[in-house]
């Protein structure tokens, strides 16, 4: 609990340095150096979707195997070193920093009245075409794309390190890498990332259903409308493309009254996504920091409720 406590405490006020290497841009070249090799030598021979799943397993093999020869180097060397490898490592699975300062910027450039800039920025955190985005739109892709974080860039990790400690926590992030790279439903990536994709859900399956629950505890405690959150999950979350992703979405347009997906373009080809949430209330820039208050508040509940569960196991 020390080192996990730590690790969020150090998320939430340092984020991720920039002349600090990080061990997901680590994870990153040793799956695109892997990607080229298999494809080069093993898709010929063996095909796109079994030199896939020969990635998936060699980079989430090798990461949890190398986060647990760090960590025992780090504690024959010494106690205190040890802990403190543990916590930097942990901090950098963590991401309530780089969310909340990503949405916090986007709705300061809002409020001011910067449109082409909040639409530059927004284009940093989504794969959509942001060029042409009004306000409304500009919000809507900050608060879907914060609440569907909430599972892999927050709890997600903190699920895992409860559970298996750094090296599963950072096996988590090797999976959720190698689902940002490679697990894409276009041509290239459609067979080769099939086995990363399926893996990614997999691994979110749980973490996504205790989000969901987290967010109806966070909704009871900041006030919000707990029934019609757990509506929206019930009715909307299956809607989503995603098997995890529908239910923070489902559940943080209950909570805000408002409705989210719709229209989206990708290299300017439409693509619709099912609506999620009725609209109570009109999107508006302060949803935004609705959000990331419930962000915040969800990820202080996934600690303490972690905490206890720790206790009760001891």
């Amino acid at each position: 609990m020390l080192q996990i406590f730590a690790a969020y405490v150090i998320d939430l006020i340092i984020g991720d340095p920039r002349h600090i290497p990080h061990p997901v841009v680590i994870i990153g070249k040793g799956i695109d150096a892997a990607e080229k090799v298999l494809r080069r030598f093993a898709a010929p021979v063996l095909g796109l979707k079994l030199s896939g799943l020969i990635l998936t397993v060699i980079i989430v093999g090798v990461t949890y195997a190398a986060m647990r020869g760090i960590v025992k180097g780090a504690y024959r060397l010494d106690h205190w070193v040890g802990i403190i490898t543990e916590i930097w490592f942990l901090s950098t699975t963590i991401a309530v920093k780089g969310l909340s300062s990503a949405a916090m910027e986007i709705y300061s450039l809002l409020d001011k009245g910067d449109l082409s800039e909040a639409r530059r920025k927004v284009g940093w955190i989504v794969g959509r075409d942001t060029q042409s985005m009004d306000e409304g739109e500009i919000t809507r892709a900050t608060v879907e794309t914060v609440s569907e974080n909430i599972v892999d860039g927050i709890i997600a990790p903190l699920f895992y390190a409860f559970i298996g400690g750094v090296p599963l926590a950072m096996a988590y992030k090797a999976v959720n890498t190698l689902d940002s790279m490679v697990g894409y439903r276009n041509e290239k990536y459609m067979e080769f990332g099939w086995a990363s994709a399926k893996f990614d859900d997999l691994c979110n399956l749980i973490p996504a259903r205790v989000t969901g629950f987290i967010l109806l505890i966070t909704f009871l405690v900041t006030g919000r409308p707990v029934k019609n959150a757990l509506k929206m999950i019930q009715r909307d979350a299956c809607k989503h493309p995603s098997p995890n992703s529908g239910i923070p979405e489902a559940a943080m347009a209950g909570a805000l009254g408002v409705r989210l997906g719709g229209l989206n373009y990708y290299g300017g080809v439409e693509s619709f996504r099912a609506y999620m949430g009725d609209s109570v209330t009109g999107l508006k820039k302060a949803h935004i920091l609705d959000t990331v208050r419930i962000m915040h508040v969800a990820s202080v509940i996934t600690l303490a409720a972690g905490a206890v569960v720790l206790y009760l196991i001891s």
